[in-house]
């Protein structure tokens, strides 16, 4: 399981989890990073988690491309298990 910083909290947490699985307290939690970059770069730079919701793999690959992203919530366990090396790069 690969893991990222979770904000300056000092702990690492899976860099996909199941929502409601994960303590996301204290973070800023969006729907899409797009629709808020004002927002998502605030967030950074105070140190704030910044925690997406997706729905497909490429929403995922998406959100996870964006050094900010601590962590991206799914509700499809399914998506658990994506191969993130796989879909960015190919065979």
């Amino acid at each position: 399981m690969r893991e990222r910083w979770f904000g300056n909290t000092g702990r690492k947490v899976p860099e996909i989890a199941l929502e409601g699985e994960l303590d996301v307290e204290g973070a800023l939690i969006l729907d899409a990073w797009h629709e808020h970059a004002d927002e998502l770069h605030a967030a950074f730079d105070r140190g704030q988690p910044v925690v997406i919701r997706a729905k497909t793999a490429g929403e995922i690959k998406e959100a996870l491309a964006r050094p900010e992203v601590a962590c991206v919530l799914v509700s499809d366990r399914q998506l658990l298990d994506l191969d993130l090396v796989q879909l960015t790069y190919g065979e």
